[in-house]
């Protein structure tokens, strides 16, 4: 059954100017949410956790397919015009230079993931843990494939891609995924069904 309805949309005005002003200062809270995220570093084995998947995750369920792409794009344009946003820019590889690096097809899996998962938000994914464990697991699949193929293409498939940009990330991603599937129902469940 099609909802359109996600968490954004329960909250605050639904329509007119008030509901054009709560989507504008939405993208811009997402879009500084997403840049914070990205420097938030946990110690952890093998490689430390950066938050960045995670406000990748639960801005695309909270926002929506659409709000969440607007988001998305406002982030990578700001990073792309030099703005130190990403998760291992730096003042001496910032911008395109860095977005074409080997993250590239990972914020790519981010735009497609940001996409999915607010459709299947609409769809009332976000309102139960199992549920949007499976959409979250979709979500990182869809995040991985291009970052991988943008990997192999840009260093050679006879370097260990998997070892580079999988196997050291999967214990953090699962630690986010299970993060981001109980905060989202749990959300839905503080401010009541307001899907009618």
């Amino acid at each position: 059954m099609m909802n359109s309805n996600v968490l954004a949309d329960a909250i605050g005005p639904r329509e007119g100017t008030a509901l054009r002003i709560k989507q504008v200062v939405l993208v811009v809270l997402g879009i500084v949410a997403l840049a914070v995220a990205a420097k938030i570093k946990v110690p952890m084995w093998p490689v430390p956790i950066t938050m960045g998947t995670f406000a990748v995750l639960t801005i695309g369920t909270a926002f929506g397919a659409r709000l969440g792409l607007v988001t998305m794009l406002g982030y990578l344009l700001i990073g792309a015009l030099g703005f130190d946003v990403f998760a291992g820019s730096s003042a001496e590889k910032f911008g395109l230079t860095y977005m074409m690096g080997g993250t590239g097809g990972y914020l790519v899996g981010y735009l497609l993931a940001t996409v999915l998962l607010g459709v299947l938000a609409s769809r009332g994914w976000d309102r139960s843990v199992g549920k949007m464990v499976l959409a979250l697991v979709l979500a990182n699949v869809v995040i991985y494939v291009p970052g991988l193929l943008w990997l192999g293409q840009l260093y050679g498939w006879d370097k260990p891609i998997l070892e580079w940009g999988l196997t050291p990330f999967l214990l953090g991603d699962a630690i986010k995924l299970g993060l981001a599937a109980l905060l989202i129902p749990s959300l839905w469940k503080l401010i009541g069904d307001a899907r009618t």
